[in-house]
């Protein structure tokens, strides 16, 4: 999975990974907006706050149960 938000992180994705709130509540627009220019901070299947490293080149996430996106 190349980027994750609330649009795009599939069907499973039961949370939003920008603010770990339920995904079907609300519309997100202010984390959508943010995505496109932050990395996400919580795992989209688990909640789970994830390790985040931004580089020049791109970012890094890592969830302990569901393992690490790239964008």
């Amino acid at each position: 999975m190349a980027t994750s938000d609330v649009a795009t992180a599939g069907a499973g994705a039961a949370w939003c990974d920008r603010c770990g709130e339920p995904a079907g509540v609300g519309e997100h627009v202010a984390c959508r907006a943010a995505r496109e220019l932050e990395p996400p901070r919580y795992c989209a299947h688990c909640r789970r706050r994830m390790k985040v490293q931004v580089l020049p080149v791109g970012w890094s996430a890592v969830c302990v149960a569901h393992g690490e996106i790239r964008g």
